[in-house]
């Protein structure tokens, strides 16, 4: 038996797919960014004059998405001590790693699950991190 999830205080999904589904006592997350919910703005990005990105702020990003997966947690009947296992996306893993790395330390200092993190060339939005979870309900 599985059940889906989707919610209005998170981001809305960029395909067709919920923002989580629960299979037995699992909770898997769908790919979760920093975009605000119902906005779509990107905390720190700026653009130019032709809608290009130019600058974005690693740290506003952080703070968005784990708030976003937070959100989607407790939607969905779980929440943040209950992350067993987290995948982390991100674009530039060389400038990046090290201020991702010591906000997640300040988010993950009680609850410790599993990680990896990779650096992949980019993401569907102009988004610098994405998060994938798995939780237990």
């Amino acid at each position: 038996m599985s059940e889906k999830f989707s919610t209005d205080k998170a981001p809305k999904a960029v395909g067709l797919y919920p923002h989580s589904r629960r299979v037995g006592e699992f909770l898997f997350l769908s790919g979760i960014g920093s975009r605000e919910a119902g906005t779509n703005n990107i905390p720190g990005n700026e653009y130019d004059e032709n809608k290009k990105l130019v600058k974005y702020d690693i740290a506003a990003q952080c703070h968005s998405v784990f708030k976003n997966v937070r959100t989607v947690l407790e939607e969905s009947g779980s929440s943040w001590d209950k992350l067993i296992d987290v995948t982390v996306f991100l674009t530039n893993m060389r400038d990046d790693f090290e201020t991702y790395n010591k906000i997640y330390a300040e988010y993950f200092k009680d609850n410790q699950p599993c990680r990896t993190t990779v650096e992949i060339k980019s993401l569907p939005t102009p988004i610098a991190i994405e998060l994938k979870c798995i939780a237990t309900i």
